[in-house]
């Protein structure tokens, strides 16, 4: 039996409304997980992610592998216990980590040795290292080990590279040993639609608990990636849930949901949130600028998040201006607070069979100003 259980509960278009039972709780879908690479959301307790809408988050195999290391946090009673969230978390492979180091790494059949960008040390990471990192992490999801080829990306290395991430894929199933954690395939292909569906055919095959679409939002345009969720999307199986991997912006989210995809993450809430950047019903607000020095109102007048509710658009200012702790936080608060609010909205306009209409609405608030 799966240790994850999904039901599609009503689909709207393509747009799908879920549920999707784990070990440690039940997630509604479609969903945003925020990002908690290194066992935190950076700024953010487990408790205030609660109170935001959270209901999963991911963490980072690559980045905890090396540092505490997997077999401390194993000691330490898993990931769950030793940083204090006790809903479901996702964990990721390592590729995508790996496959950013460029240089520092180096791809062979058996696995990727790279460099650590913490202090220069080898290491060698496999599709059986991966999962044994992820199973000492006690994730309620794992995912496989896939190569993440470049995009643009040439038609026969993306090819040959799918070949090899369909074969660690059966190596990671092979290599699973408990049954309390979910394993999900990554469809690879590029740009490419006929390889795409030919790397969906071979994950069923080999079949996961669930599917997830990587290799997007690396580096080809808008509009290929769109042109990929929209056409990988059909190949995947219904009764399953799907996961696009490392997207991104609102824009990014309404339109895989658009596609028929389940499940998200992205640093940008966070990391734009450090940088000043945040995100409202209306388009971007770069709180940094000067125009915003005696603003009086809030980041978003239809927000009602807690930052929103009690803090000037001058106040938030002056605090990244200042270089104050607080800034981040609060920023942080606001924008998970959009994405996950953003995702409740979608699933409560798919559930009432308007779903077309809220991504009519969605784009026309970008075209206002505020």
């Amino acid at each position: 039996m799966s240790a994850i259980n999904f039901t599609l509960i009503k689909q709207d278009g393509q747009a799908r409304l879920g549920s999707l039972k784990t070990p440690h709780g039940t997630i509604d879908t479609p969903i945003f997980m925020p990002v908690g690479t290194q066992a935190t959301v950076k700024a953010m307790t487990p408790d205030e992610l609660k109170q935001l809408g959270a209901q999963i988050i991911l963490g980072n195999t690559y980045h905890l592998y090396l540092r505490p290391g997997h077999e401390l946090i194993a000691r330490m009673g898993g990931l769950h216990e030793f940083m204090g969230w006790n809903g479901p978390i996702l964990t990721d492979s390592g590729g995508f980590q790996v496959f950013s180091l460029g240089e520092l790494r180096k791809i062979t059949e058996e696995g990727v040795r790279f460099q650590s960008h913490l202090d220069g040390s080898y290491h060698m990471l496999t599709p059986e290292k991966s999962i044994e990192v992820q199973e000492a992490l006690g994730s309620d999801i794992m995912m496989c080990f896939d190569e993440c080829p470049p995009s643009p990306g040439d038609r026969a290395y993306v090819s040959r590279s799918l070949e090899m991430t369909t074969r660690w894929a059966r190596r990671c199933k092979d290599a699973q040993r408990r049954d309390d954690q979910a394993l999900f395939g990554i469809v690879q292909g590029g740009i490419f639609e006929d390889l795409r569906a030919r790397s969906a055919c071979e994950l069923q095959e080999i079949s996961f608990d669930g599917y997830a679409l990587g290799g997007v939002s690396v580096g080809e345009e808008k509009e290929r990636m769109l042109d990929v969720m929209n056409f990988t999307a059909p190949y995947l199986p219904v009764d399953k849930p799907r996961y696009v991997m490392g997207i991104g912006t609102p824009e990014d989210l309404v339109e895989g949901i658009n596609a028929g995809f389940d499940m998200f993450d992205c640093v940008m809430p966070t990391r734009n949130a450090r940088n000043g950047m945040l995100f409202t019903s209306f388009g971007r607000v770069n709180i940094k600028g000067a125009i915003y020095a005696e603003d009086r109102g809030p980041i978003d007048p239809e927000c009602s998040c807690y930052v929103c509710r009690n803090f000037s658009r001058a106040y938030l200012r002056h605090l990244y201006r200042a270089g104050e702790i607080l800034a981040s936080r609060l920023n942080t608060w606001h924008n998970l607070n959009y994405y996950l609010d953003l995702m409740s909205q979608a699933r409560k306009a798919i559930s009432d069979g308007r779903f077309a209409d809220f991504r009519r609405d969605f784009y026309a608030k970008r075209d206002k100003t505020c």
